[in-house]
C-alpha cells in the first residue's frame, strides 16, 4: 500500500467517527434506527474501521525508527490488561460527561466509580493502547497511527467536556463536576458481585484479543 492510500483510509476513519459529534447527523440516522440500532451500528462501524486502519498501518511503507525488543512487548501485555479492565469498569454504565453514558439519569455523583478517578475512561483507555502500542511498533507508518489516535484521545477530553458543558449548562455541569470531586477517591462498590463480575469480563476480553490479535491484525502478539 502507498503513503497515499494509508492517508485516505486514517481521513476515511476520522470522518466516520465525527458522526456522533455532529448532532444533525446523528439525529438522522437516529430517527431512522432508533439509539439502539444508531449505538450497535456505529460500534460495528468503528471497530471495523479501526482494524482496517491498523491493517493498512502494517501495509504501508516499513521506515523503522527503533527496533522491537521483548521487554516492549510485556510492557504492552500488562498495560492491555488494565486497559481491559478500565473498559470493562466503564461500558454500559452512567456517566454525564461522555457521550457514551448509558442510563446518564441514574446516575450518582455521591457513588461515580471510575468516574470519580477520569471523567473519560473510554478516552484513558484509547490513549494508553495507543501510547502502549507506540513501544513495539517503532516504524513511521504506526508511529504516526498511534501517535494521532494517542493525541486525539487526549485533546478529545477538552473537546467533550466544552460541548457536555454547553449541552447540560455552565451550571449544572461546573456543579455535577464539583461534586463527583468531592466524592471518596476510593469507596466499596455498590454490588460486590457486578464488580467482581466486571473484572472478570476484563481479564476475559484481555485473553480474548490476545487470541484474536493474529486473526484481526495479523500479528501474534506474544
Amino acid at each position: 500500500m502507498s503513503w497515499l492510500g494509508f492517508t485516505g483510509i486514517f481521513a476515511l476513519f476520522f470522518v466516520t467517527h465525527s458522526i456522533p459529534v455532529r448532532p444533525a447527523v446523528k439525529s438522522r440516522i437516529t430517527a431512522q434506527v432508533g439509539s439502539r440500532g444508531f449505538g450497535i451500528g456505529y460500534s460495528i462501524l468503528s471497530i471495523g474501521m479501526l482494524s482496517l486502519l491498523i491493517w493498512s498501518a502494517g501495509e504501508a511503507p516499513y521506515v523503522e525508527l527503533w527496533p522491537q525488543m521483548t521487554w516492549q512487548r510485556h510492557v504492552v501485555h500488562l498495560g492491555m490488561l488494565a486497559v481491559c479492565v478500565i473498559l470493562a469498569f466503564t461500558l454500559a454504565r452512567p456517566n454525564p460527561f461522555s457521550f457514551g453514558g448509558s442510563r446518564n439519569d441514574q446516575f450518582d455523583p455521591a457513588r461515580p466509580g471510575i468516574v470519580r478517578l477520569t471523567r473519560h475512561p473510554v478516552l484513558l483507555a484509547l490513549a494508553l493502547w495507543a501510547g502502549l502500542h507506540l513501544l513495539p511498533n517503532g516504524d513511521v507508518a504506526h508511529v504516526i497511527l498511534f501517535g494521532v489516535l494517542g493525541g486525539f484521545a487526549i485533546a478529545g477530553r477538552a473537546l467533550i467536556n466544552r460541548r457536555k458543558r454547553r449541552e447540560m449548562g455552565a451550571e449544572a455541569w461546573d456543579s455535577l463536576n464539583r461534586a463527583v470531586a468531592q466524592a471518596p477517591l476510593i469507596q466499596a462498590p455498590a454490588s460486590w458481585s457486578g464488580a467482581a463480575l466486571r473484572l472478570v469480563a476484563g481479564v476475559v476480553t484481555f485473553v480474548a484479543l490476545l487470541a484474536l490479535h493474529p486473526i484481526v491484525i495479523g500479528v501474534y502478539a506474544l
